[in-house]
C-alpha cells in the first residue's frame, strides 16, 4: 500500500518508466518461500528461515557511535576559565564577593571543569576576537542561563538575581522578594558606603535550563555573530582547532508538505485522475512528506573533532547536494545523531551586530554604556509621542517600527494590548510572541480578562522553574515540570496533583497544557538587550538609526516607491494591502511585496518626522550604505532598480578620485553598469546637469 508513495517521487523525478510496477517491498515470510518454490519445499524452507536466522545469530550488537562526549583540546582551557571567571568576579563584586555569587559559580564550575571547559574556552576565544575587531556578538539560546559564561565573556545576559552593584567600592545588594523581575526596573540608588551611583544588574535565570542538574547537558553555545564578521569567526575556528578537525554540519532537506502536494497533483495529471478528492491529494502528500530530498550545510554550525581521531571515527562527509565541485565539507549525517559526542559551535550571521556596529561608527556612542531603562526608549513601546507624532492611522500607538523583535504587526499588537513599562514585561512579550501556543488563546485571554496580569503568565521556559521552587517545589522537580511543559509534552504524571497541593492557581496549570515550546529566558534577554539599545538610537541619534536600518535590515528597498515622498510611499502600501484580499493565490503580493511593505512603513515613518531623501550623487554616494546628510539620508547605487551590489561596488572602486566631463564618460568608466542603470540615473537627476557626451 505504500508502493504509490515512490510511483510518485519516481515521477516528481520524471523518470519515463515511474508508474511500472515496484514489488520492492519487505516481504513476508510465505511470500519470501513462494519466491524460492523452486529450490523445492526444504530447501526454500533452509534458504529462507534457517540460513537468514544462522546469520543474524552472528551479528553483534555495537554502538554505531562511540558514546561519551569527545571534545577536542585547548591548552590549560582548564585553569584559564576557573581564572577568567574568578578575576571577573574581584573585579565586579570585590575580593570579597556575595556569598550568593561563590556557591552558583562552585556549583556550575563543579560541573564544567574537566568536562566542557574546552566548549567554554572554545566560545570564549571567539567572543573576545570578535570584540577585538569591533564587533559585539549576541548570544543565542540558553547560554546566558550560565553565571560562568557571563563572567568568562561569552555572554552579556547576567543571570544573577536583581541587584545594585557600585562600580567603585564593590558593594553589592540583592533584591530577592520578587519585586522587580530585572535589575534594570529597579529605581536609581547611590551605594550607602561610598555615595557612588550604583550599577543595576540580574535577570534572574536559574542555570539548570542550560546544563541541566548536576551539569548532565552537553552545552550548546550558540552565538549571533555579525553579517559582515561571520566569515572571519568561522575562519577562526579553523586557526584554533586545525583544518582537518572542523567541519560544517550537514544538513538533510526532505520534502515538505506543500512540495509533496504539487508532487501528488503533477502525478495524478499524468495518471489522468485530475479530479481527485483533496482529502485524498493530502493523504498521498503526507506518504511523501520527510522523505530526503537533498543535502545542505547548517548556517553557522560547526564540527570540531578531537586532535587525536579523524572525523570518520564519528560520520563519513561529503560535499553538500553531492556537488564534486564545491569547496565545503560537511558530515553526513546531521548533526543531532552526533550533538552529544562532538563539540558544535553555532556561529551564525545576524542583523543586531552589524547595526550596533554602523551606529557607533556613525554617532561614536557606546552601545554598551546605553542604559536600557532610558525613559524615552521605554516610552515608544507604550507610545511613539518621543518620535514627535502620536496615533499614527497607519503605524498604531506604538513607536515599535523598525526596533528588532518588535516590529511586526503581531508583536506591535501584543505590545498595544500589555502596555509595557517595564523591561521584564518586554521579556515576557518576547517569549509570547516566540513560544507557540502561549499567547494566543492562552495568556491573551488571561491578561484581557483580568484573570491574570504580564507578570504572572507563562512568558519563558525559566518562569515555570522559578515559580514553582517560590510555590514549595524541590528545584529537581521544579526542573522536571518545566523541561516537559516547554517541549510541548504537558505536565509530567502526578505534577497537576502537586500543583493543586501546592496552592498553584487553576489557569496556571490550565495555561501550562496548552504550551508546545517554550523560549529560553536567557535567548530573550539577549535578544531584547540588543533590540533596547538600537531603539535608543532611534530616539537620540534618529538619522543614524535610519541610516543604519535601510542599509542593513531593510529588504527590497526600491528608490522608486521609496525616495519620492511620502505620497508615493503612501500610494505603494495602499496598493499591497489591496492585494492581501485578493481571492486568487496568485494575485495576492508576492514575497518580494511583503518585505517592501515593511521597508515602506519605515519609510512612511521617516517621512512622518520630517527627514528627506536626497538625490543620488554619482560622486557622493555610497555603494551599498546610507549617508547621513543634513537632515536626510543619501541613498546608494543599490537602491537603483535592478542594479546590484557587485556592479555598485564596482562603480564606486573606478570613480574613486575622477572627475568626469560627461555622462558618456562616466559610462565608459563605470562599465558594469548597464544603459538602463544610466539612463535610471540620469532620470534621477544623479548627474546634476553634466553634459550628455564629451
Amino acid at each position: 500500500e505504500d508502493e504509490v508513495y515512490r510511483h510518485i517521487l519516481l515521477a516528481s523525478k520524471k523518470f519515463p518508466d515511474a508508474n511500472a510496477p515496484l514489488p520492492i517491498y519487505f516481504k513476508t515470510t510465505d511470500e519470501m518461500l513462494e519466491e524460492f518454490a523452486y529450490l523445492g519445499k526444504e530447501k526454500a524452507y533452509e534458504v529462507v528461515v534457517t540460513n537468514t536466522q544462522a546469520i543474524a545469530d552472528q551479528v553483534e550488537t555495537f554502538p554505531l557511535l562511540p558514546e561519551e562526549l569527545f571534545p577536542p583540546r585547548l591548552e590549560n582551557s582548564e585553569e584559564e576559565l576557573n581564572s577568567l571567571v574568578w578575576n571577573k568576579v574581584h573585579e565586579l563584586y570585590g575580593e570579597d564577593p556575595p556569598k550568593l555569587i561563590v556557591d552558583r559559580l562552585n556549583v556550575e564550575l563543579g560541573g564544567i571543569l574537566g568536562k566542557y571547559d574546552v566548549v567554554y574556552m572554545s566560545a570564549q576565544k571567539l567572543v573576545q576576537r570578535s570584540l577585538e575587531n569591533g564587533y559585539l556578538v549576541g548570544s543565542r539560546g540558553s547560554v546566558g542561563s550560565s553565571l560562568v559564561a557571563y563572567m568568562s565573556g561569552i555572554t552579556e545576559v547576567n543571570s544573577l538575581p536583581p541587584h545594585y552593584r557600585c562600580p567603585n567600592c564593590k558593594h553589592a545588594e540583592f533584591i530577592q522578594d520578587g519585586s522587580y523581575g530585572c535589575g534594570a526596573d529597579m529605581p536609581d540608588a547611590v551605594c550607602p558606603v561610598c555615595g557612588t551611583p550604583y550599577a543595576k544588574d540580574g535577570f534572574n535565570i536559574p542555570f539548570e535550563t542550560f546544563l541541566g542538574f548536576g551539569g548532565d547537558k552537553v552545552p550548546d553555545i550558540d552565538l549571533n555573530f555579525s553579517g559582515e564578521y561571520q566569515a572571519n569567526a568561522h575562519r577562526y575556528t579553523f586557526e584554533l582547532f586545525g583544518s582537518d578537525h572542523v567541519f560544517r554540519a550537514g544538513t538533510i532537506g526532505t520534502v515538505a508538505e506543500k512540495t509533496a502536494i504539487g508532487y501528488v497533483k503533477k502525478y495524478m495529471e499524468r495518471v489522468g485522475r485530475e479530479n481527485v478528492p483533496f482529502a485524498e491529494v493530502l493523504r498521498l502528500a503526507r506518504g511523501c512528506t520527510g522523505v530526503k530530498r537533498t543535502t545542505g550545510q547548517h548556517p553557522g554550525g560547526m564540527v570540531v573533532i578531537p586532535q587525536d581521531k579523524e572525523i570518520y571515527d564519528f560520520c563519513p562527509v561529503q560535499h553538500p547536494a553531492d556537488n564534486k565541485d564545491s569547496d565545503i565539507i560537511t558530515t553526513h549525517f546531521e548533526y543531532h545523531s552526533m550533538e552529544s559526542n562532538l563539540l558544535k559551535l553555532d556561529m551564525l550571521g545576524h542583523d543586531d551586530p552589524s547595526m550596533i556596529r554602523m551606529l557607533q561608527d556613525l554617532t561614536g556612542v557606546d552601545p554598551q554604556k546605553i542604559r536600557l531603562d532610558d525613559p524615552g526608549t521605554m516610552s515608544l513601546f507604550i507610545t511613539s509621542e518621543a518620535l514627535g507624532f502620536t496615533d499614527d492611522p497607519l503605524l498604531g500607538p506604538t513607536g515599535a517600527v523598525a526596533i528588532p523583535e518588535f516590529n511586526t504587526k503581531f508583536t506591535r499588537g501584543v505590545l498595544e494590548e500589555t502596555h509595557p513599562t517595564q523591561v521584564d514585561t518586554l521579556l515576557r512579550i518576547s517569549g509570547f510572541t516566540h513560544g507557540t501556543d502561549v499567547w494566543l488563546g492562552n495568556a491573551r485571554d488571561l491578561i484581557t480578562s483580568g484573570t491574570a496580569n504580564t507578570q504572572e503568565c507563562v512568558g519563558c521556559r525559566d518562569d515555570i522553574m522559578i515559580y514553582l521552587i517560590s510555590m514549595g517545589f524541590a528545584p529537581k522537580r521544579a526542573f522536571k515540570i518545566m523541561e516537559s511543559v516547554r517541549k510541548g509534552r504537558g505536565l509530567p504524571e502526578g505534577a497537576e496533583e502537586e500543583m493543586k497541593a501546592q496552592k498553584v492557581p487553576e489557569w496556571y496549570i490550565e495555561s501550562c497544557k496548552k504550551i508546545a515550546y517554550l523560549f529560553p529566558k536567557a535567548h530573550a534577554v539577549a535578544y531584547v538587550m540588543m533590540a533596547l539599545r538600537i531603539a535608543w538610537f532611534k530616539v537620540h541619534r534618529p538619522l543614524a538609526f535610519y541610516a543604519a536600518y535601510f542599509s542593513i535590515r531593510a529588504k527590497a528597498f526600491d528608490e522608486r516607491f521609496m525616495c519620492r515622498g511620502m505620497e508615493v510611499v503612501k500610494q505603494k502600501i495602499r496598493e499591497i494591502n489591496d492585494k492581501k484580499n485578493a481571492k486568487d493565490r496568485s494575485d495576492r503580493p508576492t514575497a518580494v511585496e511583503e518585505d517592501m511593505l515593511v521597508t515602506l512603513e519605515v519609510c512612511y515613518e521617516f517621512y512622518l518626522r520630517g527627514f528627506h531623501f536626497d538625490t543620488i550623487n554619482i560622486y557622493e554616494s555610497d555603494a551599498t550604505k546610507f549617508k547621513v546628510t543634513e537632515n536626510g539620508l543619501l541613498p546608494p547605487f543599490t537602491t537603483v532598480h535592478g542594479l546590484g551590489e557587485a556592479a555598485a561596488i564596482d562603480t564606486v572602486e573606478k570613480r574613486n578620485g575622477k572627475e568626469f566631463v560627461s555622462v558618456e564618460e562616466f559610462a565608459m568608466c563605470c562599465n558594469k553598469l548597464s544603459k538602463t542603470h544610466i539612463e535610471q540615473l540620469k532620470a534621477l537627476g544623479a548627474f546634476a546637469g553634466m553634459a550628455e557626451t564629451s
